[in-house]
């Protein structure tokens, strides 16, 4: 009897370490569903995943919450997306910075933004500001370019070494041949209250932050670094104003990689769904970012081309974090 109890107790130890069984794909989502954020609460990215999470809980009939994990400019997080079961019920919203920038400049980045991940769409596309202080010497970039020439020394600010703003202004520098020395940040606060303060005259900024700064007359916009935004029309994009650049500065959705193709459609449907929802769509606008579906295998194959891009303006720069 007592051997009896003993084998009884160790079988149930052991079941319950076991992992549960696989769920039916066909049965999914059977409970919340976490999206788990790698930027600050109250951020545009936190906000973003929100304005998603809130809508797709509801086509998909099971609710989803936000798990916010801040750190290494966002990879910490990112990396526990892509160490997380891949059974559906961890999602999260990448950015250029965690899934395209960030493979280009960390030779020893702790995932694959490829391999490591489910792409399941693009959620929407933004622009970054080249902005400058109301009394700056040019008001476009052709202006900067003829500034530039005279022989003035140009710094310019960006939210950190590594970041989208710097590699922004890496590439006009690259396409027009102007050299303008980089003065990093920490964080884009600091950069935008310095701006104002006019301790430094040019910086490039998220376009969330740009916006109501350059509308109440705070600053002006001299480029937009990407398409043009919705919520700042009148600035020219740089391949508008004559320099050859046409990547798009995107957001997507992913999730862990192997996830099976049932659970894969069904949140991509939902997240397409989400995009097309009118409430959604005018809130993304209002912080500068123009909704657009793209297929997750589509999306996928533009960032493995965009991180081979990214990868040689970093090379030529020499942006590396170690």
């Amino acid at each position: 009897m007592m051997l009896r109890t003993v084998t009884l107790s160790f079988l149930a130890l052991l079941s319950a370490a076991l992992p549960s069984r696989a769920e039916d794909p066909a049965a999914y989502p059977t409970h919340k569903i976490r999206m788990l954020l790698p930027y600050a609460a109250g951020g545009g990215g936190d906000v973003v995943g929100r304005l998603l999470a809130d809508k797709m809980g509801k086509t998909l009939g099971q609710s989803i919450y936000i798990e916010n994990h801040t750190g290494a400019a966002g990879t910490l997080g990112t990396q526990m997306v892509a160490t997380s079961p891949n059974d559906g019920y961890t999602i999260t919203v990448g950015g250029m910075t965690t899934h395209v920038l960030a493979p280009a400049i960390y030779p020893k980045l702790p995932y694959d933004s490829i391999k490591d991940f489910t792409t399941l769409g693009r959620v929407g596309v933004s622009a970054i500001m080249l902005v400058a202080t109301k009394d700056f010497a040019a008001n476009d970039i052709k202006e900067l370019i003829a500034l530039a020439k005279k022989g003035q020394p140009i710094q310019y600010g960006s939210w950190g070494i590594g970041s989208t703003g710097q590699f922004c202004a890496e590439i006009l520098m690259q396409q027009t041949g102007i050299k303008m020395e980089h003065v990093p940040f920490n964080g884009i606060a600091k950069l935008a209250g310095d701006l104002l303060g006019g301790h430094i005259s040019l910086a490039t900024l998220d376009v969330a932050t740009a916006t109501p700064l350059v509308k109440d007359g705070s600053i002006k916009a001299l480029a937009a670094c990407g398409e043009r935004s919705p919520s700042l029309p009148d600035v020219a994009s740089y391949k508008e104003q004559g320099v050859p650049f046409d990547r798009s500065l995107s957001w997507a959705m992913y999730a862990p990689a192997g996830l099976a193709p049932p659970i894969a459609q069904k949140l991509q449907a939902a997240l397409k769904d989400a995009l097309g929802d009118a409430v959604v769509k005018d809130k993304l606008l209002a912080l500068g970012i123009t909704p657009q579906f793209v297929p997750g295998d589509e999306q996928r194959d533009i960032n493995a081309r965009d991180i081979a891009a990214w990868k040689q303006v970093a090379k030529d720069a020499g942006i590396e974090v170690k």
